[in-house]
C-alpha cells in the first residue's frame, strides 16, 4: 500500500501550516508507515494518509512524485 505523510521538518519549532510537506512511501500499514518514519527521519509527523488508486494516480502526475525509500 502506498501512504502518504504529512510533517513538519523541524520537530523543535512550532508547527506552521505553510511549511508541511510530504512524503510518499510504500508499507503494510498505517501504522508501519509511522514507523519507518519515525524511526529514520527527525520530522514531527502531522499525518498518514493511505491513497487509493485514484488518489495515487493523481498524486503521480506531479512531477517531483517519488516513493521514499529508507535503508
Amino acid at each position: 500500500m502506498t501512504f502518504k505523510v504529512y510533517y513538519q521538518p523541524d520537530k523543535t519549532k512550532r508547527p506552521v501550516r505553510e511549511n508541511t510537506q510530504a512524503l510518499y512511501l510504500e508499507a503494510d500499514s498505517e501504522a508501519e508507515a509511522l514507523l519507518m518514519v519515525e524511526h529514520n527521519t527527525d520530522y514531527s509527523i502531522e499525518y498518514v494518509e493511505q491513497l487509493d488508486d485514484k488518489a495515487l494516480a493523481y498524486e503521480k502526475q506531479n512531477p517531483n512524485f517519488k516513493i521514499t525509500t529508507f535503508d
